[in-house]
Order: structure tokens, then sequence, then C-alpha cells
């Protein structure tokens, strides 16, 4: 019989031999990974207790006169979910020692693969020798060598071994991978968790790139292991050329610390350090970041202000940040966090790029959210760090002109039981603002015939509380005629507490005769709105003989409601709802404004139709048109506020604007869409948008044109014209370049451009961008280079961030 237990105790004495053997093999000859990395004493704990042991083989030889036990032929042995395959295994009591030959193949119940053509070990897992190894790991880690040994239950040494963490070729499975680490030696430390390297050569592509005599890597897929990590480089104009290398402490199984020195050649020394640490309901980080600048003076504009305290007398030589994030859940219903800046000067994070803390506008919160079923909750305190850079700028810095926001707060509730057969929304919003400088737009130097008065921010205190309800049902005519009546009901509780040069800022705004408004600025008012409408659609469905169909929905909206309160002069801040955007997105809105600091008045009606169309080779298109009326009342958009938010909407006539929209899209990735705003007399283009984009192999395109009619009251006097080209084509299998471009078509300036070249596999990337911009009003450029080598599992080298977005 080929397969057989092993019940007696001869025989039960064996079983114990070939597991010990068999978890031997799994264990002892192993590359250094989590599983391997164990102690020996605790590698009966991978096998399940009460597990048996299956031994199947040709031929079972006892042979007491040499105290061997000899298995031949298809021997395989199962034991706790491993499994051991060779062709003979021999078992000698005397030394204890167990040799299997004939390939040799090991699968651990992880999945981990080791192959060999001969494997002497040990039964008690500490001491063995193997030639001829190849070990493929879980996580597509793959190690090869001459011969191992293992030493002591810990070392284990490859001698003229291999690594690499590129999957071999299946085509070409002697082709040399894209890089591979050859040594005279490998020690894998299973204490340690680390993987040295002696006499090594590093080889790319089949070539030798560079000879190493030693270094020290950790476990491949140790995700946590104290060491320098890989060091990156880069260049600023301002900064010069950087070295940053960092040292990460792994302090325990939840927090750990990585601290990093960066050396620049025009700044000096730079410190960072982050502390992370993790809990079973969230996580937070702290960094710290700091300089003691060399030349702060290259940091001073044209006007001779320090951009980033905006005055000549600061220096700004001792520089630095703190910023720490964080998020909790409470329940399963209840999260917490906060994301926090605070630093010296405006500018630090963005021109030292401190990750995670980089960007343009940075917003510092605290916040508190709850979700449940139909119910959300969210308050939050908020501080927004515009990191903005006016050394070649004409624009003054905004950063002191920020508020703090304490709070803002926004409930939504909908109840689950239907109200008089419809659908009932609740809507809660309030906000606190406090901002110490008031952040106003006067004749900038656009135009200086034409002053552009906005007053964009009060300084002061001003605070506001709304409650938002509504009301809606459908129904649906035997014709197909859907009809959904709407109420709602909107009221509004408001104060401010401006400066008297905020005020004064007001008042100078009232006396453009452009703008023609009171400046009545009130310290405190209450408002509501009231609306009944009704939204009529009548949807068409039309099938063709081709196999298409097309979905025409003519379409119509009718608001009635009050006028706007307080509307027509300066009466009240706003501050949140300074974006307008008329377009077919937001045609049949029943409230067109951004934000809740502007309510929309007045009787209004929207008409207009939607289309959609699918085709049988998968091709499909849709479309809206249409236009909005105002039909009674005073229109809001034509009554001016402190940034002019109606001006240019397309919405401050009686008859608005037409808008519409129309898109293509097909299934070999082509996709394309034209919008617009054009005047409803003539016709002429207000605003338009064209985009088109096809994505596949080898070649992606994007093409984009829009289109800004002058807005003088925003400080654009003239028309703005802008084109940006992408392209993207994969010269191999791996391998691609790509480009950006936009051109400013009014002011005949390339503004900015890049190109790219990448390759990219499964254990290599590499990213090299060179990249120019220039300023449109002194047309000064500013080029940047960035790359990037990626290593799986060593690690990444050169710049942290691409220099231009790239093209997928």
């Amino acid at each position: 019989m080929r397969e057989a237990f092993l019940p007696s105790s001869r025989q039960a004495h064996l079983a114990r031999l070939y597991a010990a053997s068999a978890l031997a093999c799994l264990l002892a000859c192993a590359v250094p990974l989590p599983a391997f990395a164990q102690e020996v004493g605790k590698v009966a704990a991978n096998v399940p207790s009460g597990s048996q042991m299956l031994l199947a083989a040709d031929t079972l030889v006892y042979n007491n006169d040499n105290q061997t036990v000899t298995a031949v032929g298809g021997v395989q042995i199962d034991y706790g979910g491993n499994r051991l395959v060779a062709q003979k295994v021999i078992y000698d009591r005397n030394t204890k020692r167990m040799v299997a030959t004939g390939n040799v193949e090991i699968v651990n119940s992880d999945g981990t693969k080791i192959n060999s053509q001969h494997i002497d070990i040990t039964d008690d897992f500490a001491d063995g020798f193997v030639n001829a190894l190849r070990v493929e790991t879980i996580d597509k880690a793959y190690f090869a060598a001459e011969s191992a040994e293992r030493m002591g239950g810990v070392l284990t040494t490859f001698h003229n071994g291999v690594y690499t963490a590129c999957e071999p070729c299946e085509d070409k499975p002697d082709k040399a991978p894209t890089w591979r680490v050859k040594a005279r030696k490998i020690i894998w430390n299973g204490e340690k968790k680390t993987v040295r390297f002696e006499n090594a050569n590093f080889e790319f592509f089949g070539f030798p790139l560079a000879y190493l005599p030693a270094f020290e890597i950790a476990d491949p897929t140790v995700k946590r292991k104290s060491g320098f990590l890989i060091p990156s480089i880069s260049y600023n104009s301002h900064l010069g050329y950087s070295v940053k290398v960092p040292y990460y402490f792994a302090l325990s199984p939840t927090y750990d610390l990585t601290v990093s020195g960066s050396g620049y050649t025009k700044q000096g020394f730079l410190g960072e350090a982050e502390w992370r640490q993790r809990f079973n309901n969230g996580e937070y980080s702290l960094k710290i970041a700091g300089i003691q600048q060399r030349d702060p003076d290259a940091f001073i504009d044209r006007a001779g202000r320090n951009v980033d305290s905006g005055t000549a007398a600061d220096p700004n030589k001792r520089r630095g940040m703190m910023g720490t994030q964080g998020q909790f859940a409470i329940n399963e219903r209840w999260n917490f966090g906060w994301d926090v800046l605070l630093q010296t000067d405006k500018n630090f994070s963005s021109t030292y790029n401190i990750d995670k803390y980089n960007g343009s506008i940075h917003r510092s919160t605290v916040y508190l959210t709850g979700l449940n079923g139909r119910n959300y909750f969210d308050v939050r305190a908020m501080h927004f760090d515009v990191q903005e850079n006016t050394l070649n700028s004409n624009i003054a810095a905004r950063s002191n002109q920020q508020p703090w926001v304490l709070p803002s707060l926004d409930y939504a509730y909908i109840p689950e039981a239907s109200v008089a057969g419809g659908q009932l929304s609740l809507n809660v919003n309030t906000r606190v603002l406090r901002r110490d400088e008031l952040d106003q737009t006067f004749n900038v130097p656009y135009n200086a015939g034409t002053p552009v008065q906005r007053v964009r921010g009060i300084e002061g205190e001003s605070g506001r509380l709304t409650t938002e309800a509504e009301w809606k049902r459908s129904f649906v005519t035997d014709d197909g005629l859907v009809l959904t009546p709407l109420l709602a009901l909107q009221g509004d509780v408001d104060y401010l507490n401006a400066s008297s040069g905020s005020l004064a800022a007001v008042n100078q705004m009232a006396a453009n005769p452009l703008i023609n408004a009171n400046d009545d600025m009130r310290s405190s008012f209450a408002r509501y709105m009231a609306t009944a409408g009704l939204e009529m659609r009548w949807p068409l469905l039309f099938s063709m003989a081709s196999g298409s169909s097309h979905v025409v929905e003519p379409m119509a909206q009718l608001f009635l409601r009050p006028n706007e309160q307080y509307v027509g002069g300066l009466a009240i801040p706003n501050e949140d709802a300074q974006s307008m955007v008329f377009d077919a997105t937001t045609l049949f809105e029943r409230d067109k404004f951004s934000g809740y600091d502007r309510i929309e008045g007045g009787s209004r009606a929207n008409v207009g139709f939607r289309y959609s169309g699918s085709y049988i080779n998968g091709w499909g298109t849709n479309a809206i048109f249409g236009q909005s009326y105002q039909i009674g009342g005073e229109n809001s958009f034509a009554a001016p506020d402190l940034v002019n938010v109606g001006a240019y909407s397309g919405l401050q006539n009686t008859k608005s604007d037409y808008v519409g929209l129309f898109g293509i899209s097909s299934p070999n990735g082509f996709a394309a869409s034209v919008s617009g705003r054009f005047d409803e007399q003539t016709f002429e283009v207000r605003r338009a948008e064209v985009k088109a984009a096809y994505s596949g192999l080898p070649v992606s395109l994007s093409a984009k044109y829009a289109f800004i009619q002058a807005q003088p009251l925003y400080g654009f006097t003239t028309d703005r014209h802008e084109v940006t080209l992408g392209a993207s084509t994969h010269l191999a299998e791996n391998w691609r370049v790509f480009g950006t471009g936009t051109y400013d078509l009014q002011q005949s300036l390339l503004v900015k451009d890049g190109v790219g070249f990448a390759y990219n596999d499964s254990c290599f990337t590499y990213l090299m961008t060179y990249s120019q911009s220039r300023d449109l009003n002194t047309r000064e450029v500013t080029q940047s280079i960035g790359f990037n080598l990626s290593f799986r599992t060593l690690g990444d080298f050169g710049s942290s961030t691409s220099a231009i977005d790239t093209i997928q």
C-alpha cells in the first residue's frame, strides 16, 4: 500500500522523526522572512495540535544495523499544512540527521516554496546544510545559492548567493532580471531580522552597475526594522543642492520614530523628526523640523520684503515647524481627528518640502464626525495656511488674511419614514469666523484705470446659523410625465463685529459707480427664504432599428419665492459663496449660489432638456441644454455684494445666457466633451471648455481648451484663452515617454511645459522629468528636474515628488 498512517509505537516514533524532519526542512533552510524568523523552540506552534503526519513513498526500508530509515520514490510528507516532496529521504538515528535528495521541494503552510537537490539537516532544527538552494517567498522575493548552511538556529549563510524581487520571465526563465544582487556571502540573522551582503555586485539588466564591499538591509518582508533608509537628493534655486538621510527607529510594535538630516549647499542643515503611534482605535503622528538659514537674503522679493514674513526687518534665519495629525474611532458611528500645522512663517513647510505639510494651502483642522444611517454630523475648527511664494509675483501675500473658523458645523437628517408621501430632508449649518487682517482687493495692477474693488473678508468676527428643511414628492402620470412638487424653508441668524478699517473699505467700495450700492453694514440680522417649486420631466425613449436607444427628457422647473433679504447692497459679508459658475451642471439647481451666505431669491424658471444615447457598438452620447428666467421679484445675481459674486455670471439679466454640454464616449478609450455659456441675444461665447482624451496602447492623448470672457470687476480686463495638451506613448512593454504643455493664447506665452521618461515593471520603477513654468507678469522662467528610482524591497532614491503630472 503506497500511503499509510503509522499507528504502532515504532511507527509512531518514525512519524515523530519525519514530522521533525519535514518541519526542519521547512524552517531551518529558509530565507529571512517572518515565517522563518521564529526561534527554533517556537516552530511547533505552526502545526495545529493533534495534527497527524502522512507519509507517502514507493518504498520504505528499515536498516536496524545502520540505524537508518529510508523512503524512496515519490516521497511526500504532509504535516500540519506543510509539505516536503523528494525522490529520496534518509533519516540516521545515530547522528540525528535527515538527508533529502532529488528535486526536493518544500511548501510551507504560508505558501513559501523552497527548492533544492540536496538537504542535510539535524532534527533539532539548529544546524543544516543545503546544496543548490532556490527560494520563492510568499511576497515574490527570490533567493538562490550554490549552498547554504544554518548555525545555532539563528544564522543562515548563503554561499555565492543571488537576491532579487523580480519575477522570472516565463518565456525566458534564464534571462537576467531587471536587477539583482550577487554576493559571495548572504547572511541572514533570524534574531536581528537583517540580511547582510558581503563582496556584492549590483546588476542592472544583467550588467554590473556597482560593487559593494558590504551592506545590510532589513529582512525584505519585515515592515518595521531600525536602520538607515534610502537617502534622497534634490535641487532648488534658493536652497541649492541637498542630500537627505533618514534613520528609522522601530521602538515598539505600536510606535516608531524617524529622524532625518538634510544638508543644503546654500542654506545649511535641516533637521526633522516624526513620531508615530498606533492604538486599537486609531493613530496619530507628530513632526518637527527646523533650520538656521545660512543665506536668508535669498528670500527677499523685489519689494525688499521677506517673502515669508512680509517685512524687510525680519531676516528669518531661524525657521521651523511643528505638525500633528491623528484620527480615532470613538465607536462605529463617531470619529475624532485633527491635522494641525504651526510654523515660524507662512511658507517654511512648502519651501523645504516637509512631507504631509508642503501643500500650497494647508488646512489645519480639528473635527468630530458622526454617521448613522441617514444622519450626518460634522463639526470642525479650521485655519487656512496659504504657503505662497511671492518672490517673482506682483500678487500680495494672503496668508495673514485667512480667517480662523471656530467652528463650522453641518448636520443633515433624512427621516426613513415618508412625510405626506414624500421625502423630507433637514440641514443645519453654522460657522463662526475671526479674521485679524482685512482681505481686500483694490486697484490691483491688471489695469490701474479700472479699479477692482472686492472685500473678500471682513476684519473682525462674524457668525451665522442656518436651518433648512425641504420636502418633495414625485408623481408619474399615465403618459409618463414626472411631476415633483417641492417645498423648502430656510432661516438664518447672523451677527457681525467689523473693525473700523473694514467699514472704511466697504464705504470706499460703495462709492465706486461701477458697483452703485449702499453701505448699510449691519451688526446683526435675521432672514428667511420660503420656496414653493414644481419640477416637470417627460422622459421619452426611442429605439432604432440599428439597435441604438435614446432618451430625450424635456425638463422645466418653477420656483416661487420672495426677494432675497438684505440684497442690493453691502449689508452683509460673503464668506462661503464667493465662487459662482453658471453652466449646464448647475442649470437645474434650486439655489445656484455655492454657499449659505447668499440665498437665491425671486421667482425663477429653469427650462431645458437632457439627452442620453447608447449604441450597439458600445458608444454613448449625452447632452444638456437650457436657459433660466427671472420671472418675478428681484434678481439676486444682479445685486452686488462685497465680492461681486453675481457679476458676469450669465444670470444677472432677466433671461440668462444659454448653457449647454455635449459628450461622447467610446469602448476603445476615447472620450470628448464640449460645454459653454452663450449670450442670450447674440449667442456670443461667454465661457467655453473643450476636452478630449484617448487612453490606450501604445498612445494616450489629452487636450483641453478653456475660454473665459473678460471680467473687469474681478480684475481680469482681457479675455482668457488657454490650451493644454498632453501625450504619453509606450515605446515598449515597460517604457514610456510623456509630456504636457499649457499655452496662454491671450498672452502668447507658454505658461508651463514638461517632458518625462519612465520605466515600470513588477520590481523596478524609474521616472525622470523636466519642467518649466513662466510667471504671467514678469515672464521669469522657473525650471525643475525630478527623478525617482524605486527598487522593490530595497527602497526609493531620488526626488519625493515628480516635477510634472504624468499621463498614464
